[in-house]
């Protein structure tokens, strides 16, 4: 499995703070959004990673709808109380992220599951579920989230138990890989035919189809010199 956590910078009492950073969620599901934290994942050079310090791990929670405002300032308050556990939550952070990766991946590709990233995403279930309760409400009961064990539990929680809820679900079928070559996204094909590329048309689809455009251009252009 890659070891993106070496990229996870050391603790910064500041970076705790919202940046404005909007996070494309762009998978159709919760665990495919948060593995696509990381873009031009092909090219290990040239990786971007978007969960650049434990605010932003807070942002990507908000926007993915398991934070409201006041968890996540008490999360964000929390880790420049405590930085360097918040640097220790944001590496284990990463390091689901690249094991949920790796796992809908191979799926995707028809490959066998690396057993590290499997045994990460083991690890991280039982905390998971400890954290759901039953509770009444107004048409019988639900279930709601206590985690109290550390700062990111809200967050990582739901990502791992979506991530094995589709993994052993009928939907695990419908994961593609993003087939642009400098993508590698993931996403859930709702098409009809199941045949969808890319993880959005508007972006990967549009790029794809102008570099077809370009190769063909270019193929003419030198049919021409040769004539």
């Amino acid at each position: 499995m890659k070891n993106l956590t070496e990229g996870v910078p050391d603790p910064d009492p500041g970076a705790a703070a919202p940046d404005g950073y909007a996070f494309e969620l762009s998978g159709g599901h919760l665990a495919l959004d948060f593995s696509n934290t990381v873009s031009r994942r092909p090219d290990p050079a040239d990786n971007r990673e978007r969960l650049t310090h434990f605010g932003r791990l807070v942002t990507w929670g908000e926007q993915a709808g398991l934070l409201k405002e006041k968890e996540a300032q008490r999360l964000r308050a929390g880790a420049k109380d405590h930085a360097r556990a918040a640097a220790a939550t944001l590496r284990r952070a990463v390091a689901l992220r690249e094991a949920i990766f790796e796992l809908f991946s191979a799926h995707a590709r028809g490959e066998k599951a690396p057993e590290d990233a499997l045994e990460v995403l083991n690890g991280e279930v039982p905390g998971a579920y400890s954290c759901l309760r039953l509770g009444p409400d107004r048409e019988g009961f639900s279930w709601s989230l206590s985690c109290k064990d550390e700062g990111a539990a809200p967050i990582l929680a739901p990502v791992v138990r979506a991530a094995a809820e589709l993994l052993t679900s009928p939907d695990v079928g419908r994961v593609r890989e993003c087939n642009l070559e400098t993508c590698s996204w993931l996403f859930l094909d709702h098409s009809k035919n199941g045949t969808r590329r890319w993880c959005d048309m508007a972006v990967c689809g549009n790029r794809a189809k102008a570099r077809r455009h370009y190769a063909r251009g270019k193929k003419a252009a030198r049919r021409t010199s040769a004539d």
